[in-house]
């Protein structure tokens, strides 16, 4: 193996084609390293780029996927809105929600849940987003069933057929106060689904 030429690499060692056409007068050791390093580079330089064509579009992905991947649909927010009523009120509400329902001929939703939850917050925000509130406006009137941290008017969810697996869970009544639907714990993972479920979800229930 000949010796390396120090004086051709020093004055041609800016140009790759020049370190190639040289590799074969630096020894086996040195060539080693330079084998290494352009590799940790790569590595270094389109790793995050391969990761993040590897890592699936949340939106094309199902609740359980986003759930399992800790990625939500739409975050909680930091700062919780005061969406439920004090405990004691709950039952007033519902009978006012009734006498509105059948002069209106509306459906009432009741949703059971309280501040401290963070799918109950997520679920406030897509009631409030087109067209769902359009929906809760037109056909139905909403009450907000205060539950405690589910030790609270459980009675109540009980007998409109919520078994307060999780929340927030909604039932639908009719005018005359009959239970339409109840829900178990369809909605107690909000923030990893889409707005479309509760779109679907009043379009179904509304008449």
């Amino acid at each position: 193996m000949r010796e390396l030429r120090f004086r051709d690499w020093k004055i041609e060692r800016f140009s790759s084609r020049c370190i190639l056409l040289h590799m074969a007068d630096i020894p086996k050791a040195i060539r080693a390293s330079f084998s290494f390093f352009p590799a940790v580079l790569l590595v270094l330089i389109l790793g995050p780029c391969l990761k993040a064509s590897c890592q699936t579009d949340p939106s094309q992905m199902t609740p359980e996927q986003r759930k399992a991947a800790h990625q939500p649909f739409t975050a909680p927010p930091m700062v919780k809105k005061h969406l439920y009523p004090p405990i004691e009120q709950a039952p007033e509400d519902v009978q006012k929600a009734l006498a509105e329902a059948a002069r209106t001929h509306k459906r009432v939703i009741l949703d059971f849940g309280g501040d401290w939850c963070p799918d109950c917050q997520v679920l406030d925000i897509y009631f409030n987003q087109s067209p769902n509130k359009e929906l809760l406006d037109k056909y139905f009137i909403k009450v907000n069933v205060n539950i405690g941290h589910e030790d609270a008017n459980i009675d109540l969810a009980h007998k409109y057929g919520v078994p307060v697996q999780g929340v927030p869970a909604l039932a639908v009544l009719d005018r005359h106060g009959k239970v339409v639907y109840s829900q178990s714990t369809e909605f107690s993972d909000m923030r990893y689904m889409a707005p479309q479920s509760v779109t679907d979800f009043l379009n179904k229930w509304k008449s």
